[in-house]
């Protein structure tokens, strides 16, 4: 018997029944240069997407196969735009049709990036970026090379991207937006809250502080299980250290005080677009004190936090204990 083949038979038939159960989801993302087409797929990936920009518009279904079919990524975005072949972009309802008949009307969605002219030049001028259009050639039939001034360009690219604008299912003017009120459109569209990664990450200051840690809590000032013989090898995760703080009330008053203020204030970042958040807990060498509130805290948040958070408990030392 082939081992290899029953592995990848395996494995094809695991990909074959996610395909089937979950919802799947692609985005054909497309849209005017300067228009915020990148930000878009940005979001989309902070969202949980595989995002892919510039991809030739006659390798969409080629790689919405392979990552579906293959790999059993079911959310997708694949960005296209004016940079990828011309002859493509006027075949784009043949390729839109090829992945709606492959994985159906419910799961292919084309998203579309517009701009009002006036504020595309000004964000042109703003940020002295060249149009693609005012160096490309987009004259197949014509031999000579074509330069477009910027009001031009701008305009014979929308000409040239509306065979996919007439395909879209959600079209954007990012003219009035920022990029606040963009990711808010955009996880209304897709029907996704706001989600947030609380990471709780116990350390030791002897080590260093973590310089990603959003709030740092210092708890040594508590009694240290450390100058215990008994209680030296032990770590904040086993019973005889928590018997040993249960003696201290102070040890339950901050993680009490801790756990107030984050209560409070961590769901306040549902709405100001943030996707991690960082609180390190820290004693002399990450291994009692630290350990302890972190995995207190752990327990206590993810039971009274908001929908859309989601609290996780790492320790920076454990390889040190």
């Amino acid at each position: 018997m082939d081992v290899s083949q029953d592995k990848s038979s395996d494995q094809s038939e695991q990909v074959a029944h996610k395909v089937a159960t979950e919802k799947l989801s692609i985005l054909v993302v497309s849209g005017r240069s300067g228009s915020g087409k990148t930000s878009v797929l940005n979001i989309l990936e902070d969202l949980g997407y595989y995002s892919i920009d510039n991809l030739p518009l006659s390798l969409l279904p080629q790689a919405a196969h392979k990552l579906v079919n293959e790999s059993g990524i079911l959310r997708i975005a694949l960005g296209v735009d004016i940079r990828t072949p011309h002859a493509d972009l006027s075949n784009f309802a043949e390729t839109y049709q090829s992945l709606e008949e492959t994985y159906g009307a419910h799961a292919v969605k084309v998203v579309y990036v517009t701009a009002q002219e006036s504020t595309l030049i000004a964000r042109f001028n703003a940020t002295r970026r060249v149009h693609p259009l005012m160096s490309q050639d987009v004259d197949s039939d014509n031999a000579k090379h074509i330069a477009f001034n910027l009001p031009a360009a701008i305009k014979k690219e929308a000409d040239l991207l509306e065979p996919i604008a007439v395909y879209a299912d959600i079209t954007i003017d990012t003219s009035s937006l920022n990029i606040h009120q963009l990711k808010d459109n955009l996880r209304d569209y897709i029907g996704m809250d706001n989600q947030i990664v609380i990471n709780l990450l116990s350390f030791g200051f002897k080590y260093g502080s973590p310089i990603d840690a959003d709030f740092i809590f210092d708890v040594r000032i508590l009694p240290n299980p450390h100058w215990n013989p008994e209680l030296r090898t032990s770590t904040g995760l086993d019973a005889e250290v928590s018997a040993f703080f249960a003696d201290y009330p102070e040890v339950a008053e901050m993680s009490d005080d801790i756990d107030k203020f984050l209560t409070r204030w961590l769901p306040e970042f549902l709405h100001n677009n943030r996707h991690t958040v960082t609180v390190a807990i820290g004693c002399t060498g990450g291994k009692h004190r630290s350990v302890f509130i972190t995995d207190n805290l752990q327990r206590r948040l993810a039971e009274n936090m908001p929908k859309g958070i989601k609290v996780l408990a790492k320790h920076r030392e454990k390889n040190r204990w």
